[in-house]
């Protein structure tokens, strides 16, 4: 994989240290070259690079780098000088070689820096690109290239290229709709892909892999060009440019605005200083899940990710309502989530939009539907023991808006000072336009937003259409880009809501979030139709490797109910869901290891005893509390019939898995499961029970496991190793072990074991008290010596308890002392 070290402003005094060192040259026709695990990379006489890797008889990729500068393509081949640099280097992922290539001497032109990683202990390596500006000008950047392929065989996988198999990610989880392509069925002749893509060859079933670690000003954008070539197609070119979001977004928020407004990025490089690009992992190997889950782990690494949050299990309004909620129901619905789900763990009851005056008005109700507001509702949400949430789009700003009122300044415009419109809510209802988050007044409107909804007791907050508003233009802040914007507002939100607040971001670019959020958006949105999951489900699968990685997958919410919505049929439904296509809407939830959230009308559900069971399925519920993505096993493997990915494996713990099997097409399809192939023991070591009616199966021969299935329609099957004994699952507790009467007191608890892992933590305080979860605290009201019980269950329901003691200490006081009181303000 391709690293790109993403550092604005390097400094001449920097670039002038760098020491170059003799290299030795690999070969004929080549300046220096570095080996790492298993890759090598060839600095070639041209300037251009190879990555090599053992087993390939050729390169797999030969490249150069270029740069767009003052609206002049900038090509490392033009350079008439290429030095070589070779040192050792330790970072946050290891120790390896590290190759710096300094394309140089060009008559008034910028030098191009190139250095390579690659690593002793780790299959991947590294590429970062600097334009360092050595002329005596400033210049400006449009974008820079890591990776610019063309002519002859661009990619070598071993393999015909017209036999290649292509993971191209989007701009967000929907922008637009991932779907893994052959590389004959790219759009208009081209595979584009945002952060990272993945090019697997069927035949030899090695893959390439390409992804930016980092967002930290610039969006790297890929394009594969394929052409048809008689019988074949083949590979024209490839790149990775590291630019501004305006050729995305011309596509989607911005177009239909006019071309003032699609601001193209341009960055300045003043003498001496330069500019990077974001970093860009590369690897190549025979097993693409692994590539996909080193890119994953790293990048959580980098970003220092968020996430441990314990799955957040629950309602939402958005498909059961749409913009409909209102007060009344918004109350029986918090009743009935408490009265009849809260005990399986369905806890959290998110308002989505609707509730709200405006766009960019989020602590403005509409009155017409709540009348005595969102605070009231709130309380009525915790009264009935759930976590009150609210949806926002937190750079949005309708025209109707207070600040677009009254404070137009605040907003994202143009080099002439024209605001730029980014279309409506819906049809031309509401135009909208960009809060600038470089503004001091618009960072002080997002911190008194986000406070007060903190202050109504919203502790789960959906941001959306972060994608849209992430536009180039004039920010307040010179030379701001569309991604810094995004952070800035960002860690404005989260400074104002503090850390007990579950931040999901919905609709933005997948990485740039990432270390502030809590959760996020895989996929595209859901609804009552068997379509909407198909068209989901290559998202879920396609970014199995974020969960717990980047954040807290959040695959949108299921429905299973015969709920239609006519005033919005795309997702609302014309047809009832029938029982096999509600399976399919929670199995698709469940392997995603992510958030578990129910999006139905509640009494509607309740009058359907059958579908009400799906939603307390125990095993559904306790895939969702484990927190673990299952592996999509054909992800680039799926066959032709399938049209995409539908075979999912679990491995719960070494004694029990669970297997999914979808039936996306129109027909019925006859499967035979090779249970070997996916890393299990014969079908007869195993306690085989379907998870939706909990009864024996299945056709079963010595090494595979025979099933039909019906269109629309999916299979769970639970695995549990006959040889394997049930067993407790073992954890720690973390707490005080003396507190004084009235302090408040955290307790914590964490499992020790990924061979017995914890789904749920019990605390009995010794006191009357009782509470569940990973993290609680507890307040004891007069001294003694208590022992706290914590029982731990896990997967196979079995139970394990601890007992620590506790020893309070002293009275809580009681006396009036004025000196001791204070304002919220001096705290």
């Amino acid at each position: 994989m391709l690293l790109v070290a993403a550092a604005m402003a390097l400094g001449s005094q920097a670039y002038a240290n760098m020491q170059e060192q003799p290299t030795d040259h690999s070969g004929p026709g080549e300046l220096a070259s570095i080996q790492g695990k298993e890759l090598s990379v060839r600095i070639n006489a041209d300037g251009s690079y190879s990555i090599v890797r053992s087993g390939i008889p050729d390169p797999v990729l030969r490249s150069g780098v270029e740069a767009d500068v003052d609206g002049r393509l900038m090509q490392s081949s033009a350079y008439p000088q290429h030095k070589t640099a070779r040192s050792d280097f330790h970072d946050e992922f290891g120790s390896g070689t590290q190759l710096t290539v300094t394309h140089t001497s060009l008559a008034g032109a910028p030098d191009l820096v190139c250095t390579f990683k690659l690593y002793h202990d780790q299959a991947w390596g590294e590429i970062e690109v600097k334009v360092v500006n050595t002329t005596s000008q400033t210049i400006s950047v449009q974008a820079i290239r890591t990776l610019h392929a063309a002519g002859g065989p661009v990619i070598n996988l071993n393999g015909p290229a017209s036999a290649d198999r292509i993971l191209s990610d989007s701009y967000s989880e929907d922008r637009p709709q991932l779907a893994i392509r052959d590389l004959a069925d790219g759009p208009h002749g081209v595979h584009r892909a945002v952060q990272s893509q993945l090019i697997f060859n069927r035949d030899s079933g090695q893959s390439l892999f390409l992804g930016a670690l980092t967002s930290d000003r610039l969006l790297t954008i890929f394009h594969l060009k394929e052409q048809p070539a008689g019988g074949d197609t083949k590979i024209l070119s490839y790149e990775a440019v590291a630019t501004g979001t305006t050729e995305i977004m011309k596509g989607e928020s911005l177009r239909q605005s006019p071309a003032s407004e699609q601001v193209s990025l341009s960055l300045p490089v003043h003498s001496g200083d330069s500019l990077s690009s974001e970093r860009l992992m590369f690897s190549v190997g025979s097993d693409y899940h692994a590539q996909l889950e080193h890119y994953g782990r790293a990048a959580g690494l980098l970003h220092k990710a968020r996430v441990n949050t314990p799955t957040p299990i629950g309602w939402w309004s958005w498909t059961a309502y749409y913009f409909g909620l209102n007060q009344g129901a918004a109350v029986t619905t918090a009743q009935w989530l408490s009265e009849n789900l809260k005990p399986s763990g369905y806890i959290y009851y998110q308002i989505d939009e609707g509730y709200q005056y405006a766009r960019g008005e989020y602590t403005t109700p509409d009155v017409n539907l709540f009348p005595r507001g969102l605070e009231y509702i709130g309380g009525e949400v915790r009264r009935n023991g759930l976590i009150f949430g609210l949806w926002t789009a937190p750079y949005e700003v309708s025209d109707r808006a207070s600040v677009y009122q009254n404070h137009k300044d605040w907003l994202l415009h143009n080099a002439a000072g024209e605001l730029i419109h980014i279309g409506y809510v819906t049809d031309h209802n509401d135009p909208l336009y960009v809060l600038d988050t470089t503004n001091p007044g618009a960072q002080n409107y997002l911190k008194q937003t986000y406070s007060t909804l903190h202050d109504w007791g919203v502790r789960f907050i959906k941001m959306d259409f972060m994608d849209d508003t992430a536009v180039e233009g004039a920010y307040y802040r010179p030379n701001t880009t569309a991604l810094e914007a995004q952070r800035i507002g960002l860690e404005v939100i989260r400074s104002a809501v503090g850390e007990d607040t579950v931040l999901d971001k919905d609709g933005s670019p997948m990485l740039n979030p990432v270390g502030i959020v809590d959760a996020g958006r895989i996929s595209q949105d859901t609804g009552h139709t068997f379509d909407a999951s198909r068209d989901a489900a290559s998202g879920i699968a396609a970014r199995y490797y974020m969960n717990r990685n980047f954040f807290v997958a959040d695959p949108d919410a299921f429905t299973v109910s015969s709920q239609t919505v006519d005033d919005h049929s795309w997702h609302g439904g014309r047809h009832p869901l029938t029982h096999d296509e509600a399976k399919v809407s929670i199995a698709l939830a469940a392997v995603s290891g992510g958030m578990f959230e129910l999006g139905d009308d509640l009494p509607t559900l309740g009058s359907s005893p059958e579908r009400l069971a799906l939603v307390k399925n125990t095993d559904l519920i306790n895939m969702a509390r484990l927190g673990h993505s299952s592996l999509p096993v054909d992800l680039m493997t799926y066959e032709q019939a399938d049209k995409q990915p539908s075979v999912f494996l679990l491995k719960e713990d070494k004694r029990q898995s669970i297997l999914t099997i979808f039936n996306w097409t129109e027909e019925e399809r006859t499967r035979s499961i090779d249970f070997k192939a996916l890393g299990l023991k014969e079908p007869g070591a195993y306690q085989i029970t379907e998870v939706f009616d909990d009864k024996p199966c299945c056709d079963a021969s010595a090494e595979k496991m025979n099933l039909v299935e019906p269109p629309h329609s999916v299979r769970m099957y639970k695995l549990i190793d006959k040889a394997v004994a049930a067993a407790a699952p073992a954890f720690e507790v973390h707490a005080a072990a003396s507190a004084k009467a009235g302090e408040t007191i955290d307790f914590s608890a964490e499992g020790t074991s990924t061979e017995e892992p914890v789904l749920t933590y019990h605390w009995d305080f010794g006191d009357g008290v009782t509470l569940d979860g990973m993290k609680v605290q507890h307040t004891y009201t007069k001294s003694g010596a208590y022992s706290v019980q914590v029982t731990a269950m896990g997967i196979d329901a079995v139970a394990s308890s601890k007992t620590v003691a506790v020893s309070v200490s002293g009275t809580i006081p009681t006396r009036f002392v004025p000196a001791n009181k204070k304002r919220p303000s001096e705290q």
